[in-house]
């Protein structure tokens, strides 16, 4: 009885011993595993933090690009729809887009330049009526008139706008619809203006080396004034290269200065 008692205290004890140590231990590795899953939940929240913050800046930059391409879209439409009036207004007749400018109208529709047109043939015939017909006088009237017309009818027809005197006006702004009206006839005339300068210039720079020089420029050397006339005419190539060569300009140890 004694014996049985012994044994069964014996077989107690050590679960009484090691109870304790198995709950610690169960005790321990329930903590790691719970510290374990905490440190997973706070990685999982920071890279869903971090994944979540990415996104909103994707977001931000494809919102940015894609206001950024409609602001460029909405100024290239506009850009376009310029071009499109500019070239619109390019394409209406000269007559119909420049007849308001400055208040003035094609002359061939001028109430005031077609009024000045018969007064001014009016005064003429009236004139070739005191001459016997095919008399010089009369022939010289009626020649008179004809150019009235045909001057009147090349004003109207020219395209050239008038105010309300009934007379042309030139349009100087360097619209390309009345170029032939200032620019063409301002560059022939610089350019023959251009061409009796040189032509004097260089005449006088080849007198300069004969044994009289101050007699040619009184009498004109007409054979060679003849051969300096027909190079004349190539006088704007010709500056370029003297003035390329240093010949153009005079040095300015040349040039006398008063004294001062």
């Amino acid at each position: 009885m004694a014996s049985s008692v012994t044994m069964a205290a014996a077989a107690s004890a050590p679960a009484a011993l090691f109870s304790p140590l198995a709950v610690k231990d169960v005790s321990s590795k329930g903590m790691f595993c719970s510290s374990s899953k905490l440190l997973f939940v706070k990685n999982v929240k920071a890279r869903t933090l971090c994944s979540a913050e990415k996104k909103q800046d994707q977001d931000q930059e494809k919102t940015s690009s894609s206001s950024f391409v409609q602001t460029a879209g909405k100024v290239a439409a506009a850009l376009a729809l310029s071009a499109v009036f500019v070239g619109s207004s390019s394409l209406v007749a000269p007559q119909d887009a420049l007849a308001d400018v400055a208040g003035l109208t094609p002359c061939k529709e001028s109430k005031g330049f077609a009024k000045r047109e018969k007064q001014e043939i009016k005064k003429l015939e009236s004139r070739l009526k005191l001459y016997a017909p095919e008399s010089a006088p009369a022939l010289a009237l009626q020649a008179t008139i004809e150019k009235t017309q045909r001057r009147f009818a090349f004003y109207g027809n020219g395209g050239l706008l008038c105010g309300t005197d009934g007379l042309p006006h030139l349009i100087v702004d360097g619209d390309q619809a009345h170029l032939g009206e200032f620019v063409y006839p301002g560059i022939v005339f610089l350019y023959i203006a251009g061409w009796i300068g040189w032509v004097g210039r260089d005449y006088l720079i080849q007198v300069r080396s004969t044994k009289k020089p101050t007699e040619k420029e009184i009498i004109i050397d007409v054979p060679l004034a003849t051969r300096i006339l027909w190079k004349g005419f190539i006088w704007p190539l010709a500056a370029v290269s003297e003035l390329r060569n240093g010949k153009l300009l005079e040095p300015s140890s040349n040039i006398t200065v008063s004294p001062r």
